[in-house]
């Protein structure tokens, strides 16, 4: 394994775009971070304010200024491939970090949103509450596929490559976690806490079958997943993994892009709330049936 490699998730869960340029800039600007005592969330914090302002120029009915917006979104997303890696690299991984990491993606795509509900208003003729509806329906889409591929890729972590580097939890774990913070000792933690326990959820009531897979895994093995199990749960699930790609950032980047520099919004959001949509409804059904396949086989096991 290479040292890039080394900070990898793990490469069934990457893709391609990631493996050729997001990973091999993000590393060395993580050694360069790692030197100089940067923190994850300091990367994290950075890329944020990048990526927001890289959504106002998408505003502009500019091929220079939307140019400039799509340049400040790479450097974002590489700065999102950073703290990732500085994390693995550096053993800094925390909770509270990956959902800044989460909280920061969506600020960003809010940013965006915002900022192309403001260019449609002032380009179509077009009631602003049918435009308003359009992107607050591409924005609840975005944020259902987005959490069910973060979801099912650290299933496929915790089941397949390593337990420890999977940040696949429960909802009722998260709960308890939440119920025993003091929102007065530490009152950011707390609504941060309370922000993942309703991604969580959200995440969980798509997934009936594999939350009875997940449950009857853990009650059986625990941390020690069985070999067989694990051939298993990959052979069927990889190749799920390119379609939850489609569900991620770099699609949304692409079709975007084209969007604002061909001058024709509606193509993103017709995208988003339509195609998208579609794969993620489709691998959704699969990977239930697929769930309640290997629950039958983890039962019959004696």
């Amino acid at each position: 394994m290479s040292r890039i490699e080394s900070t990898y998730k793990a490469v069934d869960v990457e893709e391609t775009i990631d493996i050729y340029f997001y990973r091999p800039i993000g590393y060395l600007v993580a050694r360069g971070c790692q030197a100089f005592g940067i923190t994850p969330n300091a990367v994290t914090i950075v890329s944020i304010f990048i990526g927001v302002y890289a959504g106002h120029l998408f505003y502009f009915r500019d091929v220079t200024a939307n140019l400039m917006g799509i340049l400040f979104w790479v450097i974002a997303d590489t700065l999102d491939s950073v703290d990732g890696q500085l994390a693995r690299m550096t053993n800094h991984k925390s909770k509270i970090g990956r959902i800044l990491d989460g909280l920061g993606g969506n600020l960003m795509f809010v940013s965006f949103y915002l900022h192309l509900f403001a260019r449609m208003v002032v380009t179509y003729d077009v009631g602003w509450y049918w435009l308003f509806g359009i992107v607050l329906a591409g924005g609840a889409s975005h944020s259902l596929q987005s959490s069910l591929a973060d979801y099912y890729r650290n299933a496929y972590l915790k089941f397949v490559v390593d337990p420890m580097k999977s940040e696949l939890e429960g909802a009722d774990e998260v709960r308890r976690e939440y119920e025993a913070m003091r929102f007065r000792q530490h009152p950011v933690k707390k609504l941060l806490m309370r922000v993942y326990l309703n991604y969580t959820v959200q995440q969980e009531s798509l997934s009936r079958n594999f939350q009875r897979l997940r449950k009857l895994v853990a009650s059986r093995y625990g941390q020690n997943i069985p070999a067989w199990f694990s051939d298993a749960y990959r052979s069927r699930n990889k190749p799920l993994m390119k379609y939850y790609a489609v569900l991620t950032t770099n699609t949304r980047m692409i079709v975007m892009s084209l969007a604002v520099l061909l001058d024709f919004v509606p193509l993103y959001f017709a995208t988003e709330i339509i195609v998208i949509n579609l794969i993620m409804i489709a691998t959704t059904i699969r990977q239930e049936r697929l769930s309640a396949e290997l629950t039958s086989m983890v039962e019959a096991r004696p």
